[in-house]
């Protein structure tokens, strides 16, 4: 019989719906029964596409003899950390606390009925092997230390929240300065541990880091340090030819196991893939490098073929395992490529990827990363470049239609308001980079069903699965939304995207944000209470939703002339002024904000005829300029604050407004002049 799992929309949860464990989802029910029977809780976090999480659910959770040990001695929760992250972030920090280690998935976290974790872990074998205790092991003497140490727990339980209340900023002096040599000592400390051979920071495992990587480009667009730019060209060439990139369907895994990106933890996250379609984007421009345009052009492909729903939005991820074997789908062996190929396609795709050298991968299977670069491969055989780009074009599309025989993973497809944000907002971004109406129809398409399905009664919700959307959204949700929209806009004005920034920006003040102290917490002002309420600052493998809400207010703000956005973005980066002056190592995205706080980034407005602003539009974009916001308003009729600046008739064909901060010049009536002023501005 299924358990308690079987009516949640999370295919994790669904996962686990037929375990003879006795699970609850997270919820009233579940923390009811600990407090009425005085019973410890057992809760298990981890996600679709996490493949120790699929392990210990084989090992563990499927095994009669521990469900019987999990059922007698816990009331068992399953929560699944994307439909939940505000569970995970503080059990994460938890687990540190307790454990002096680095967290993870699977996260085992043993709690009082009250929800104070006393000890805790992350992956568990069934048995004892490799130095780890057995999960069987573990189970009574967890349940024998809850009953026989209360006070010991209690006590540790009083340290651990108040080592979590610390965790937030304190108040900080209104009339400080802002930490301005910020983002100077954090590009030093990337530049220190950056991996000059292989690119990315430090050793393995590797992770793309794309917004470190964002603010490296920003540096050297800005100040022209071409140091920063070796950073993210170094990284995204080393990326794109890894085999953390799907070298024949497109899209980026997770991370890579090893320093040099060649073999992943296959699972595919839309976030990821998000940033790395943004960042991929905005290298292009600034260098020309034909390799990030095909690294963008294969994500783009990869979202829109496989991740997006029938209705338009994007679904979550794609699972690491297929088979119950993890990179099954994804690698090959010579023989089973050289069978698909013609002779002329074989001597190219052997070369360019390895495959006359050892197997790179278990069972003696070679996963595909670019060995021998293409030019190379030419000169081999004696063939023109343009000839060896043909035939890997063709190869790939045999190789790919042969790969999509296989049994292919399992795929998350819940609707999460913030990972559909930020594929919304790179989408748009690609689109006007370049110039795919398609992409942006796309975008359009996920924010308006969001709009639809989970914007209900003023409220935004969490995540949507076939039909049901429910859970109040955090603040990522909010930020992450707020920041696709102002993207949505400078691709394609629409009046109706800049009314609900203007709702999402108000929830963000009236239901998030420390009026007291400065930044927003994660959870609403109405959300279910829980042991910490967390104001996270850092990045992990999304940008910190405090970063992304102050960047986004203070480009609305500007935009609109609404002093409560700008009071709100500086308010924010006040209440982090000391992690940003005094360790500014992984909060790039607040350092980010700042840059946009100390320098307020140029906007410039069009108006007049369409087609005019429409050209003078695609001329702007072509250049990297990451502190300038154009948008194009020829059609938008009346609009608030900055943004009501007129068409000068009778001029010209179309006008253009700069404006920096409050201050605007004259308009502008010639695309060289506007060029030049732009240029001035910075």
């Amino acid at each position: 019989m299924p358990n308690r799992l079987a009516g949640e929309t999370s295919p994790y949860l669904l996962q686990h719906a037929g375990n003879p464990v006795d699970w609850y989802p997270w919820g009233r029910e579940a923390l009811g029964r600990a407090k009425a029977e005085n019973k410890p809780i057992l809760l298990s976090i981890g996600y679709s596409a996490c493949h120790w999480c699929h392990v210990m659910a084989h090992e563990s959770f499927e095994d009669e003899r521990v469900a019987a040990l999990m059922n007698d001695l816990f009331v068992n929760i399953k929560v699944d950390r994307e439909e939940r992250p505000d569970l995970d972030q503080i059990y994460q920090m938890a687990h540190a606390m307790l454990t002096q280690r680095s967290g993870g998935w699977p996260l085992t976290v043993f709690l009082t009925p009250d929800q104070a974790p006393f000890f805790g872990g992350t992956y568990f074998p069934k048995d004892s092997r490799y130095g780890l205790t057995g999960f069987a092991d573990l189970l009574p003497r967890v349940a024998a230390a809850y009953r026989e140490q209360g006070s010991a727990i209690a006590e540790q339980n009083e340290r651990l929240k108040a080592a979590l209340a610390l965790t937030n900023p304190d108040p900080t002096d209104e009339h400080a300065a802002l930490p301005a040599d910020a983002p100077d000592r954090a590009y030093t400390a990337l530049a220190r541990v950056f991996d000059s051979t292989h690119g990315g920071f430090g050793a393995a495992p590797k992770f793309p880091h794309a917004v470190d990587l964002e603010l490296c480009l920003r540096r050297y667009t800005t100040r022209g340090d071409k140091k920063a730019l070796e950073v993210v060209a170094t990284t995204l060439e080393r990326m794109a030819a890894g085999g953390i990139h799907d070298q024949l369907g497109g899209g980026f895994c997770r991370y890579s196991v090893d320093a040099e990106w060649t073999i992943p933890h296959f699972e595919k996250m839309l976030y990821d893939n998000a940033a790395l379609l943004a960042l991929y984007a905005d290298a292009w421009r600034a260098t020309g490098e034909i390799v990030f345009a095909h690294a963008a052009r294969g994500i783009v492909a990869w979202v829109l073929r496989d991740m997006r729903s029938p209705e338009g939005a994007f679904y979550s991820s794609v699972d690491a395992d297929s088979e119950h074997e993890e990179g099954k789908f994804y690698v090959w062996t010579p023989d089973a490529v050289k069978a698909v190929l013609t002779a002329d396609e074989w001597a190219v795709a052997r070369r360019h990827w390895g495959l006359d050298g050892p197997p790179n991968f278990e069972h003696e299977a070679w996963h595909l990363r670019v060995t021998v670069p293409l030019a190379d491969v030419a000169r081999e055989l004696s063939i023109a470049p343009e000839d060896a780009g043909a035939r890997l074009e063709r190869l790939r599309a045999k190789l790919f239609a042969a790969r999509e025989l296989r049994v292919h993973p399992g795929r998350d497809d819940k609707v999460l308001t913030a990972w559909n944000a930020l594929m919304i907002g790179s989408l748009a971004r690609a689109a006007r980079v370049f110039d795919e109406a398609e992409w942006l129809e796309a975008a359009r398409r996920a924010v308006d069903l969001l709009r639809g399905s989970l914007w209900q009664d003023a409220r935004l919700l969490a995540t949507c699965k076939d039909g049901r959307a429910h859970l109040n959204a955090y603040l990522d949700d909010h930020a992450y939304l707020l920041a696709a929209l102002i993207e949505l806009m400078q691709t394609g004005f629409r009046r109706q995207d800049l009314d609900w920034a203007i709702e999402i920006a108000d929830a963000l003040l009236h239901r998030f944000e420390d009026t007291a102290s400065g930044g927003f917490f994660f959870t609403s002002d109405d959300h279910e209470a829980l042991i910490h309420r967390p104001k996270p600052a850092h990045d992990n493998a999304t940008p910190a939703g405090n970063g992304v809400a102050a960047q986004a207010l203070l480009t609305l703000g500007h935009w609109l002339g609404e002093p409560r956005y700008l009071a709100a973005a500086e308010r924010t980066l006040r209440a982090f002024g000391s992690e940003l002056g005094e360790r500014p190592s992984g909060v790039a995205s607040l350092i980010i904000a700042l840059e946009d706080a100390l320098t307020p980034p140029t906007s410039v407005l069009l108006r007049g005829d369409p087609a005019r602003c429409a050209a003078w539009r695609h001329t702007l974009e072509r250049t990297y300029r990451p502190q300038v916001r154009t948008l194009d308003l020829s059609r938008a009729g009346e609009l608030p604050g900055a943004l009501s600046r007129p068409h000068e008739t009778g001029a010209s064909d179309a006008t253009a407004w700069v404006c920096t901060g409050t201050s605007c010049l004259p308009p502008i009536h010639t695309l060289e002049a506007l060029e030049s002023a732009i240029a001035a501005s910075r």
